[in-house]
This record gives C-alpha cells, structure tokens and sequence, in this order.
C-alpha cells in the first residue's frame, strides 16, 4: 500500500505538468517530406504495392481476420497459435495508414475500413478488445487466464494487443480523419484507464508497447488519464517475485520482463530485447512529458550500456535466442547471433526520442546504423520474404535451431513481417526536427521537404546518391530572406568514430575530413554534438554542399568480444558489408583479410537492385579432396551490403574475417 502511494504522488506531479512539458526538439512529419531517391522510396512503393498486400492477405489466409469474425460470434475455436496475432491486423493497418497519407488509394482505405468494422464487432460492451477469450470464455489456451488480465504478467499479452491497436488507431486517424479505429481504441484505453492504476489492479505489462500507445492517444485527445496509466505502468516495474531459480528457464527471472527492479535503478539493456526497446521508448515519451529527471537518467545509462557493450556491428541486438534478450555485456556470439527484426525495429523507435531528449547526433548515428543494416536486412528484396533473426554468419559445417539461412515468407509467429510494413514508410519522418529555429537534418535521402521556419515557408531540397556515395547538396527555397541555423548531422564515421563508444573502432583511420561549401564556397563550421552548425540569412536558392568520406573501412572489436578476436569487418559509408559464398567460390567461411589487403568499391547496377560492391584479392583456405591436406590461395574477394544478402539462394554468409590463420577447427561428420 505505501508503494501505491508513492505511486499516486508520482503521477498527481506528473499530471500537473503534462501539459506544459514535451519534448524540445519536434520531429518534422514524414508527410511533409516527399522523396525522390533510389533507396528508400522503390522500398516504400514495394511496401505500398507488395508488403502490405502480402500481409492483409495472409492475416485472412491463417486465419488472424477469421478470430475477430468469430469473437463477434462468441462461437468458434481460435484458429491461430498466439493470443497477439491480433496485433499482425493491427500493425498492417498502421502501416497501410502510412501508406495512405502519402498515397491516396480508395480501395485500400475500403479494404481497411471493412477491417475495421470486423475488429468493431469483436470489441465487447465494455471496450474489452482480445480475439483469444472473447470467442470461448471458457475455454483459453494455457497462455490465457481464466480472468481478464489474469496472466498479463506473463503470457497473455492482453495489453500488448491493446497497445498495437492503439498505435494503429492514431495513424489511422491522422491519415484519413476518421473516427472508426480511433474510437475503438479510446473505449479499450477508457476501459483499461479503469482497471489499472494507483488503488486499482497493478501489473508491469508482460510485453510493453500499450505504453507508446497511450502516449499517442494522449497527444491526440489531451486525455490526461492515458499519459497518466502509461506513467503508471512504466513505474509499476520492479514488482516481480515469481523467479524460481531452479525453474529450466533460468533466465526467465524478472529482468525478462524488464522487472526485476523500478525503471529508475536500472542501467542495464535487459531481457526480451524488443519488449526492452519499447519500454525505453515510452520511459523516454513519459520522461518528456512530466520532466520526470530520473526516468532520463536511467535510460541514458542503459543506452551507454548498449552502444557500449552489447550492439552487434550492423546495429543488431538480442544476442541470445533463448528468450529474444539480451546477453551479458559484451556476449555477442556470431554463430548464434539472435538479432530480432523487430528489436531492430523498437531500437529504432528509442533512438529517435532519445535524440529528441538531447539532441545529439549520436542517437541519429545508432538509428542510421540499425535502419541501413541490422532492420532492412529483415525484408528481401522482394517485400515479401523475411528474417526472424539476422545472423551474423551462416557456415555448411555449423548448424543452429535459431539461425534461418534463407528467408521465409510468413511466420507462425510474424510479428515481423508485420513490423515491418509500419517502419518502412515512415521513414521520411526520421529526416528532419525543429527546435525553434533551429533545423536538423538527420538523413540523407534525395528529396523536397516543406518546413516553417520563424512562420515563414520554406522548402529544402536534398540531392545526393546516399548511401552509395558521400556529396550531399541542400538546397534552400523561400520567398525572403530567413535566419536560422541549419545542423546538419556529421556522421560518426566520417570522423573515424565507428560507435560512440569503444565496442568497435576503425582500425584504418581517414585523412579526408568532411568539407562544406556555401554556394560554392568552402566554409568553417562548428561541431556541435555531432552536428555542423550553419548559421545565416538563408535567402532563395542558397545552397550547401558536404562532401564525406567513402573510403572502406575495417573494423575491429573491443578485445572483450571473444568473438571477434583477430578479426576484421568491413564498413563503407553507413553500410555493413558480408560476404556470400555466391560471390566468392561457393563459400565465405574459408576467406581470410589480411592487414594488407587493398580494396576497390564500384557500383553495379545489375547486382541486387543496384549496389556498390567491394572487391580484392585475399587469401583463402583450401582443401584438398580427400581432406589431408590444407593450404591457402589467392582468390577474388566481393562483399556485398549486408542488408542484401539472402536473396539469392541459400549458402554461407560471414561479416567478421580472420586476419590470418591462427587455428584450424578439425570437425568430425
């Protein structure tokens, strides 16, 4: 009981100031800013004409549309395995809402709307919305308690369910104005507002996201009650006593659930890597919205934590397969490398409040390196094929339960693929933020944006062949002449920083420096948290051009990476590169990079949609036939982007390289 107090007065100085506080730094909407490139925008139209299609088709094929049939029933038997598929309609939906509001379809939006009357008539009387009870109360799966809310803890995601409709809700309304899906939403927040809180039932949900939801519910209605709940169930962590240290699932203790103390003394990426992304998106999302200090301090120590000691090299995180979580610091094993789509996904999500909290252009640097890499590598090239997973490395003689060497077309759980659909096309909303009238321009995407800036309209045109090559040119279009300072985000590794940290570091350092010109002039600037500072009357026309440096870059770990001891990865740009036994005599494990390999990268349009490559000449292993004897031979060496491989057969994949030959693994078949 006193803990529900404390509770109730963290949230009564929290709804004092709700209103007054939020975020400094605005994100520019993605609406605003229309691309116009050869990267992103072919993945949003495939998004648009391929993935969202594939997803809504198989929700009705495996039966996902049929339990919200059915729960409208009250008569049938849930015809899916988990009690959260609900979610994969939801997030569908989120993502067609995206797609709408940049691309007008009368037909999906019909399509959508007959959604949402389904999803309607499965919402029970009081705003109780759950597919997996609402069918056969009396008969739930071993997920389900025989209560509402019962296993919330735990297994039965109720809340996660509730969150994901509330997220597709708000992009629902704001894309169509229509009140059919956000109506719903707010008769099941109401209800839960109801349920949970200081004095009522209290529970850290079992997979957060219901949080981030009740944040945009908020924003959109004001509701104080909605920013108050998500307050609420972000400090209600730290409760969980049902560890049984002799259980098999040993690690599923409560740092699983992000819940084995309150959020505020924890400095440590924990658990279920996706359930662990969103809860720190909303702590960041509530820590705006009440000037709650410590809940800020606590998930800059858990990023630190991150960056620092527990990120793959392409942005991925959740080393361990057996739970989807965490490792301890500095377990990142390529072999059996975990990498969860969807943690990608959630890690994306966090960095961008984070930069919106500080303002410092090492969260867009982690967001950029997770978004070119570690999360498109979760989508073929096709938008209709995925990854669970993105390992690390596939080799012949080493075979792994978690590690998917090709990729599938759904999954029973697909909560991915589904995640996807609603990442991809909001991508332009990552690009630009405001604070005043200060403009920061985040990534680099050929397009035109229309901004206010000092109540005046302005247009800012980016050209450039991002990722492939480093020119950048800004060009500034307006009526009159406009004072504001434009920050432009120099990339970490174009300044020979690889991480913010010291998990991974260049190991060949670049004499080129970033250069700037204004309208054709070379100028000074200041470097402000990674951001160059440009500061004048822009007039019409002006215009800025940065050259970054391309050069290809091998990458190294900290020592405390065992697996990486003695190994090298390559980085151009913002790109991870592999390689893939296609490309290089039918395997990838067997290849060595030496300290004195030379390399050329070259763009080949033929290849992978278009993708600059790297190429040399390394040493391999090689065996002779009858397996007696081992020597090394110079052989042709192509690395491809990373988020390209898989799509094009199955075979092996390696990311990090042996420097040379230290030992020789004899394996027995």
């Amino acid at each position: 009981m006193k803990r529900n107090f404390l509770i109730i007065g963290i949230l009564s100085a929290a709804s004092l100031k709700a209103q007054q506080k939020d975020y400094a730094i605005k994100e520019v909407n993605f609406t605003q800013v229309k691309l116009s490139d050869k990267f992103w925008l072919p993945r949003i139209e495939t998004n648009r004409t391929v993935t969202i299609p594939a997803s809504f088709q198989r929700c009705e094929s495996t039966g996902r549309v049929k339990n919200f049939v059915m729960a409208a029933q009250h008569q049938g038997k849930f015809c899916t395995r988990y009690p959260f598929d609900d979610t994969d309609i939801y997030k569908t939906i989120e993502g067609a809402s995206f797609s709408l509001a940049i691309h007008p379809d009368k037909q999906l939006e019909a399509y959508v709307d007959s959604l949402i009357a389904i999803i309607k008539a499965a919402q029970e009387p009081d705003g109780y919305l759950y597919t997996a009870r609402t069918i056969d109360p009396l008969h739930v799966g071993s997920w389900i308690g025989k209560e509402r809310w019962e296993k919330e803890r735990e297994l039965s995601h109720e809340l996660y369910n509730a969150g994901h409709l509330y997220e597709a809700a708000a992009a629902h309304y704001l894309a169509t104005k229509k009140r059919n899906l956000l109506d719903i939403a707010l008769k099941n927040a109401d209800l839960v507002c109801s349920v949970f809180g200081p004095g009522k039932r209290v529970v850290a949900p079992g997979h957060e996201i219901v949080e981030m939801g009740l944040v945009k519910l908020y924003r959109i209605t004001g509701k104080v009650e909605y920013l108050n709940t998500a307050a609420f169930f972000v400090k209600a962590r730290g409760l969980y006593k049902g560890y049984d240290p002799k259980s098999k699932d040993s690690w599923k203790n409560g740092s699983y659930w992000q819940d084995d103390k309150p959020v505020v003394l924890q400095d440590e990426a924990e658990g279920h890597a996706v359930r662990a992304g969103y809860l720190y998106s909303a702590v960041a999302d509530v820590a705006a919205l009440t000037g709650d200090d410590s809940l800020t301090k606590a998930i800059d120590k858990i990023f630190d934590n991150v960056v620092t000691k527990k990120m793959y090299v392409q942005g991925g995180v959740g080393a361990i397969g057996d739970g989807e979580r965490y490792g301890d610091n500095y377990e990142l094993p390529n072999s059996t490398a975990y990498n969860e789509t969807c943690a990608s996904i959630a890690e994306v999500y966090w960095y961008y409040r984070m930069f919106k909290l500080h303002g410092d252009a090492k969260y867009m640097d982690m967001l950029e390196k997770t978004l070119y890499n570690g999360l498109i590598s979760g989508i073929g090239l096709d938008g209709k094929s995925f990854f669970y997973t993105n390992a690390m490395e596939i080799k012949n003689y080493f075979s792994h339960a978690d590690m998917e060497p090709e990729r599938s077309g759904w999954f029973e759980c697909s909560c991915c693929p589904t995640n996807l659909t609603r990442l991809i096309p909001s991508v332009p909303g990552y690009m630009y933020a405001q604070k005043g009238n200060e403009l920061y321009i985040n990534l680099f995407i050929n397009s035109t944006a229309d901004l206010s800036i000092n109540n005046q309209p302005i247009q800012l045109i980016q050209e450039n062949n991002y990722p492939w090559n480093g020119k950048l040119i800004f060009r500034v279009k307006n009526n009159k002449a406009n004072t504001f300072s434009m920050l432009i985000r120099i990339p970490g590794w174009a300044m020979n920083t690889a991480m913010p940290s010291d998990l991974y570091q260049f190991q060949n350092k670049s004499a080129e420096k970033p250069e700037i010109k204004v309208n054709g002039k070379v100028v000074e600037f200041d470097v402000q948290n990674g951001y160059a500072v440009l500061n004048r009357a822009w007039t019409k026309n002006d215009e800025v051009e940065i050259n970054l440096p391309m050069e290809v870059r091998r990458v190294v770990a900290n020592e405390k990476v065992s697996s990486d001891i003695g190994k090298v990865a390559l980085q151009r740009g913002p790109l991870m590169y592999c390689a893939e036994w296609i490309d290089n005599g039918g395997k990838a494990s067997n290849l060595i990079i030496p300290a004195n390999a030379n390399f050329t990268a070259s763009y080949d349009s033929t290849l992978l949609n278009g993708v600059v490559t790297i190429k040399g000449m390394v040493p391999s292993v090689m065996i002779s036939s009858n397996s007696e004897n081992i020597s090394t031979q110079k052989q042709e060496f192509t690395a491809i982007p990373y988020y390209s491989w898989a799509n094009r057969g199955k075979g092996e994949m390696v990311v990090w390289f042996p420097e040379k030959v230290s030992n020789i693994d004899i394996i027995s078949k």
